[in-house]
């Protein structure tokens, strides 16, 4: 399959060579640095719903919702934005180069999140908010800088370190949107978001060079996508694992959605959400920083796997405890910790094992893998907060379904052997100075 991509991108590179623009090139960006900007820009992403968490309550009375639930659509469209968005922003980085596209999504990222705070009514919000989720999308060209400089394992542990890096943001972003709505109307919160998205406009612009070589630059015609197409959708790794990804991040998906209703209205707790969330998300972190740590010695497979297995096996239990009507506060809080640490541990292997094959086509390939991914999960965390009956059981029992739904494609994946050592655990591909 390799050969086959290697062959693929031959036969899509252009022609001629792009001509040297006149601009000025930013430095090489130093390795720290590097990682820091590619969590920023990923964290645009979050900022954008975790932020959103404790004001859902504040908006659905403003707009005059009379079913709580309808709020969860606010974080929906959000997300079924960034799922469609996904199939253009890593097309066009393949064709002109992953900078120039990071620019003008940050750019529409900016805009849109200043028209979502100029809605009116809730179509318009929801709307906008899918506007937003496009422009939101467009951080999925990180994944392709991060895939033209690292193969392998390496490319794991970088993605394990932005992701410790890019999960402060849940850890602190409810406390940021509890803060802002002490301070300000809700719709000041889409000003915070906007500015923060310019910050991180200006970042890239003075400081990340262009990662896609001119020779592998690709044209964009019918034939070419239609091809490449098939190579990402038909190559068994990259999609069983595509498809893992799906449904643990509609587990994510549905857990954001239902969260601040599980502690109003299950636990009576409503102001313990923001600090609760942030225990269990810095759990998730530091699943990631051991990741970071391990996977180069013992492998993704093994790790990720062993993640997996865990959290079918914590939320099993945590499902057993609810039917009995043992569930609590602190045992809520415990046991989803320890799940959101497992996906810590599987997130970042699971993606650079989806992107392993996919080199020669990294843009394209991060495009239907993140469409994939996100729109199916936000379609699984809809169909999973929808249940919301005033209990703890419709999320943990999702999120139980979920894990064995994973397995099966991870069983595909490997058939039928999990923990398998893996030839195409390979090195880092450097394409610019990294010291």
């Amino acid at each position: 399959m390799r050969d086959c991509a290697d062959h693929l991108r031959q036969s899509l590179v252009s022609k001629q060579r792009m001509q040297t623009v006149s601009t000025p090139t930013p430095k090489a960006i130093g390795f720290r640095e590097f990682l820091l900007l590619v969590a920023a820009m990923q964290s645009c992403q979050a900022l954008a719903v975790d932020a959103m968490l404790p004001a859902l309550p504040t908006i659905a009375q403003a707009l005059g919702l009379t079913d709580e639930n309808r709020a969860q659509w606010i974080v929906t469209a959000y997300v079924a934005g960034m799922g469609i968005g996904q199939l253009f922003w890593g097309l066009l980085a393949d064709r002109f180069g992953r900078r120039p596209v990071l620019l003008v999504g940050l750019a529409s990222y900016v805009v849109a999140a200043l028209l979502v705070g100029l809605a009116n009514n809730f179509t318009a919000l929801l709307a906008w908010r899918f506007v937003h989720g496009v422009a939101a999308s467009s951080a999925v060209v990180s994944r392709s800088v991060i895939r033209d400089l690292y193969t392998g394992r390496q490319m794991a542990r970088v993605m394990s370190l932005t992701f410790i890096l890019f999960i402060m943001v849940p850890i602190i972003a409810p406390s940021i949107g509890q803060l802002v709505l002490l301070a300000a109307p809700w719709r000041y919160l889409f000003v915070v978001f906007s500015v923060f998205g310019g910050i991180v406009w200006l970042w890239v612009m003075l400081r990340l060079p262009e990662t896609l070589h001119p020779e592998y630059r690709l044209t964009i015609t019918t034939d070419h996508m239609v091809r490449a197409t098939k190579l990402v959708l038909g190559d068994r790794m990259s999609l069983c694992y595509t498809l893992a990804v799906t449904v643990m991040f509609g587990s994510i998906i549905a857990y954001v959605g239902m969260v601040q209703q599980i502690f109003a209205n299950v636990f009576q707790r409503a102001e313990l959400m923001p600090t609760m969330f942030a225990v269990c998300a810095a759990l998730m972190g530091v699943a990631s920083y051991i990741n970071s740590r391990v996977v180069e010695r013992i492998g993704m497979r093994m790790v990720s796997h062993f993640g997996l297995l865990l959290f079918i096996a914590v939320t099993g239990m945590h499902l057993a405890l609810v039917v009995m009507g043992r569930d609590s506060l602190p045992m809520f809080v415990a046991l989803q910790a320890v799940t959101l640490g497992c996906v810590g541990l599987m997130a970042a292997n699971f993606g650079s094992m989806a992107m392993e094959p996919m080199g020669s086509i990294a843009g394209i390939a991060a495009s239907w893998q993140g469409f994939i991914s996100t729109t199916g999960g936000a379609v699984v965390g809809a169909l999973i907060g929808r249940q919301f009956d005033g209990s703890t059981l419709p999320l943990v029992l999702g999120a139980g379904l979920c894990g064995l739904v994973a397995l099966m494609f991870v069983l595909l994946a490997e058939r039928g052997r999990l923990f398998r050592p893996h030839h195409g655990e390979g090195e880092p591909l450097a394409t610019f100075n990294m010291h």
